[in-house]
């Protein structure tokens, strides 16, 4: 260990240790943040386009780089403190649109970041002695130090321990928060401002990558998910741990591929390791699954009475009969016609502006053709996330589920319709594990479902880039591209399929005992849990069906397209989100339907159909689909109270 090792560590830690300081900020008050990243990305941008090679100039686009972060961080913190909404759909939404503005910047790595900053931010404080990085970070921990001996610092663990209880004592709870997620911002700033005296250009996908690093050294520093133990402290240590670990991977001579794999297990595992208390969600997890496995070697399974099986009936959730005449159906879809319908009404809206603008929409069979064959990849990921969605869950490995099953089905076809009757069962079958795997980490293991489905989507772009070696081979089977892209019948194929897999996803969430229990989870897993509903079994089955509509999608794009790509499921993770949440259904949980879900890929369909008509650019796209996110969870807001 030299000098110079010592200091080439110290720099290429630093830009992490920054960002997970200020995630750790919010984990501590029992959020998240996943518009981490993005904010550092825009930060580089703007200073690599910007900043004048002046001392001042430099100083103070430093400066405006930190408030960058701050202002992005003021815009959750009002969403999420005031007005209420859930931090990961606030902050998946400004990943979004931060992402749309960096593109708007910069659409590709250039600019040039001026020698000062990295004179002032990387080189040597004291020459052969001491880098810079460290004196920054050692300022950080000083800040860091006296902040949670503050009242303010006191109330950030207040808050993450026992909110009501905070709130109770006086504590102000919203601009706890609302500062909270400032400062959080503002340590993003910083890592951006840094990153771009290490890297001395600007590039907007710096920062993509360091989403689950992130999440991976808080939780390796100790702090616990959920909020109220922790510190900063531990988090610059685990940012540090996760770099040696790479580099030790790298000294040996292990493929670059394997990184986002091994700090995805290292997050998983550390998510476990701090949750190894007797009374910690893990540990009763294992416990549990332990007990089912003795009690079934004995013959017999846990919790086994002589009582005979109760079938449970929910009046309002699609199976309870009631005494006396049936309801009307207005009555009786009354909660579906309320949430669902403003997206068909807005659907029908944009159809008349389509017309308005083109002129081929509202009395041309080949523009609802085409809107279907394009709705057709969200209304299958639709049921997945949706039923996720539905349960209080979130599934964020739905990118790279597409990517890695799209790549298997092409390399294994390779242009040929034989191959197809094995490997398409094949290929939707791995996607059913990678649920039945992200199902077992949260019901299990205790795992948050956030932490889990993040973790698992880096470790399937790791095996996606192993499997592929960078560069995916093969093209899809011709029958596959008849399928999604022939026009010498009346409709294309594909749209066939679809609408018969709408009628069979309603049916699943509405006359099914398999719906009935996601509807009751979703309420509560505490009554569903005591009302007979094994919430474990249905909670794993939940995370399958959306692994398999994944699968279903990436084998349907390689069709598409007629040959898959790395990165080829990025574009879908928000949209697939947005159309639940657009169709009305409560991003918490226990309120929705697919009916719903349907208007709102029908909407948001048609809405970037009409968008690509008026030559917006890509990032433009992407801002104004986070906007009607955010849009349509503030419009549920007081309904969802």
């Amino acid at each position: 260990m030299s000098y110079f090792e010592f200091s080439f560590m110290s720099t290429g830690g630093a830009t992490l240790a920054i960002a997970a300081t200020g995630q750790t900020l919010v984990i501590l008050t029992g959020g998240f943040d996943l518009s981490a990243g993005a904010v550092i990305s825009l930060v580089n941008v703007l200073l690599a386009t910007n900043m004048p090679d002046t001392p001042m100039g430099i100083f103070l686009w430093s400066l405006a780089g930190i408030g960058i972060g701050m202002a992005i961080g003021a815009f959750n913190g009002l969403f999420i403190a005031f007005f209420r909404l859930q931090p990961i759909v606030v902050t998946l939404s400004t990943m979004f649109i931060t992402q749309g503005l960096t593109l708007l910047v910069l659409d590709k790595p250039g600019g040039m970041v001026p020698a000062g900053l990295s004179e002032a931010l990387v080189y040597d404080a004291i020459p052969n002695v001491l880098p810079m990085p460290v004196v920054v970070l050692g300022i950080l921990i000083m800040l860091w130090l006296w902040l949670k001996n503050t009242r303010f610092g006191i109330s950030v663990y207040a808050i993450g321990s026992d909110m009501d209880a905070a709130r109770a004592q006086g504590i102000r709870v919203r601009w706890v928060q609302f500062m909270v997620y400032v400062l959080a911002g503002g340590c993003y700033g910083f890592a951006g401002v840094f990153i771009s005296a290490q890297t001395g250009a600007g590039d907007p996908l710096v920062g993509n990558s360091m989403l689950l690093q992130v999440f991976g050294a808080v939780v390796v520093g100790g702090t616990v998910l959920g909020g109220g133990r922790g510190g900063a402290v531990g988090s610059i240590v685990g940012a540090y741990i996760l770099m040696i670990v790479v580099n030790i991977l790298l000294v040996l001579n292990v493929s670059a591929y394997y990184s986002t794999v091994t700090e995805g297990c290292i997050l998983i595992l550390a998510v476990m390791a701090g949750a190894l208390g007797r009374n910690a969600p893990a540990a009763r997890g294992l416990r549990r699954f332990f007990a089912r496995l003795k009690a079934r070697h004995a013959g017999m399974l846990p919790g086994q009475s002589n009582r005979p099986p109760q079938r449970l009936v929910l009046p309002g959730i699609g199976g309870g009969r009631v005494a006396g005449a049936l309801p009307s159906f207005k009555v009786r879809h009354a909660e579906v016609i309320r949430y669902a319908l403003p997206a068909y009404v807005c659907f029908v809206l944009v159809v008349l502006m389509t017309q308005f603008v083109t002129g081929n929409a509202l009395f041309h069979g080949g523009y609802y053709n085409s809107l279907l064959v394009l709705s057709s990849f969200l209304l299958v990921l639709a049921l997945g996330q949706g039923t996720v969605i539905l349960t209080g869950g979130l599934d964020l490995s739905v990118p790279w589920t597409i990517a890695l099953c799209g790549i298997l089905l092409a390399g294994i076809v390779n242009g040929q319709n034989g191959p197809l009757i094995y490997a398409l069962p094949l290929v939707l079958a791995i996607g059913c594990v990678i649920g039945l795997m992200n199902g077992f980490g949260i019901t299990m293991l205790g795992i948050s479902p956030i932490v889990m489905t993040l973790a698992m989507n880096g470790i399937l772009q790791g095996v996606a880039l192993l499997y592929s070696q960078g560069t995916p081979a093969g093209f899809s089977a011709p029958l596959m591209r008849w399928f999604m892209t022939s026009k010498e019948e009346l409709v294309t194929p594909v749209v066939i399929f679809i609408l018969l897999f709408v009628v069979a996803a309603v049916v699943l969430h509405k006359r099914t005992p398999f719906g009935r229990r996601v509807y009751a989870l979703g309420n509560g897993e505490r009554v569903s849990a005591l009302s007979g509903i094994n919430v474990n079994r249905t909670t794993m089955l939940v995370y399958m069906l959306s692994g398999f509509c994944s699968a279903l999608v990436g084998c349907m794009l390689t069709g598409f397209s007629g040959q898959a790509s790395l990165g080829m499921g990025d574009d879908y993770l928000l949209p697939s989100i947005a159309v639940v949440v657009v169709g009305g259904t409560l991003i918490s949980g226990g309120r929705g339907s697919y009916v719903g879900m349907v208007g709102g890929v029908l909407l948001l369909t048609a809405l970037q159909t009409l968008l690509a008509g008026t030559m917006l650019p890509y990032a433009t796209r992407i801002i104004i689909f986070g906007l009607v996110v955010l849009a349509a969870v503030v419009t549920l807001r007081e309904r969802e109270g």
